[in-house]
């Protein structure tokens, strides 16, 4: 069963249909929309101000979901696929956006829908990610313009998730 813990007096809460690792962590004040996945040694720490993440959005093996003391809370959006070993600290990210594996994105930084942070990509403090664009490297910078063929990945790599969690509860 996944480790919830209450922070001071705070506990994670959870909309319908959400699916937990045995091993995740969910900690203080989060609060997760419908048809959410938290996977395999993910962790949502809410402990020094809030997460709050729409419906339909996935957090793969490893991620960490986390936030800064009185300065920066953490805001996802919905159908967000946040992938294997990223970080999402302090930041807001919106509707239909792909976080590659390994990848972090730092404090303030806003992460607009439709757009793709690559693998491994360093989103520093404060930076603007543009909607339906790619972003890659250290630090990330704009590479491409995306289409109707990407925002279609990532609406399918959201709407899978749900599904490989039942392979789990069946």
């Amino acid at each position: 069963m996944a480790l919830l813990l209450e922070v001071n007096g705070k506990n994670p809460a959870f909309g319908v249909g959400c699916w937990l690792a045995p091993n995740s962590t969910v900690v203080g004040d989060v609060i997760m929309g419908d048809n959410c996945t938290v996977w395999f040694n993910a962790v949502v720490r809410g402990d020094v101000n809030e997460i709050r993440i729409g419906n339909d959005t996935n957090i793969q093996d490893g991620a960490v979901i986390h936030c800064t003391y009185k300065k920066a809370g953490t805001y996802i959006g919905n159908q967000v696929s946040i992938a294997h070993n990223a970080v999402v600290h302090g930041c807001t990210i919106h509707d239909r956006v792909l976080i590659g594996m390994g990848a972090i994105v730092m404090d303030g930084a806003v992460v607009h829908s439709g757009a793709v942070i690559a693998a491994g990509a360093v989103v520093l403090a404060n930076t603007i990610v543009e909607a339906n664009t790619i972003y890659a490297g250290v630090p990330a910078k704009k590479v491409k313009d995306t289409g109707a063929e990407m925002d279609e990945a990532i609406l399918r790599t959201a709407k899978n998730y749900p599904m490989y969690a039942r392979w789990y509860t069946v």
